[in-house]
């Protein structure tokens, strides 16, 4: 009898550490280097039309709470919420206040709306539910 028990003991530990290392090598792909926006959904704006300069970037700051970035006109920093795939961003902080069109106001809007994240193929994806609302491609 104690033979079984140590054994389910041994089965469920290694289940637990495969679970949280799974999760831990996903948390390390999304530190891994900056993403650059390919996709947005939302406006019937081409996204070549909101973007015409520079595409929105993200970077995840290692050991910390923080995230920068540019959106596409000003460059950018706010703290963000990660639990499992659930993420959260607060508002982010402008560091300059240039206007560049209506680019800039999707992208953050957007944003404010995310609630989960997932990489597929190599690239990072927010979603709201089920819904892809940004991806992203990791940045040369």
């Amino acid at each position: 009898m104690k033979k079984q028990v140590l054994l389910l003991l041994g089965i469920l530990s290694l289940i637990l550490i495969s679970c949280s290392t799974s999760t831990v090598v996903k948390d390390q792909k999304l530190y891994a280097n900056a993403w650059e926006l390919e996709y947005i959904t939302g406006p019937r704006i081409t996204f070549q039309g909101l973007f015409p300069d520079t595409k929105p970037k993200i970077q995840f700051i290692a050991g910390s709470d923080m995230i920068t970035g540019n959106s596409g006109c000003n460059g950018y920093a706010t703290r963000f919420t990660l639990k499992g795939d659930m993420i959260s961003f607060a508002d982010p902080q402008l560091s300059t206040m240039m206007y560049c069109g209506d680019g800039e106001a999707v992208f953050r809007k957007t944003m404010k709306q995310i609630d989960r994240y997932r990489i597929t193929d190599g690239k990072l994806e927010f979603l709201t539910g089920d819904v892809v609302m940004m991806r992203f491609k990791p940045a040369l």
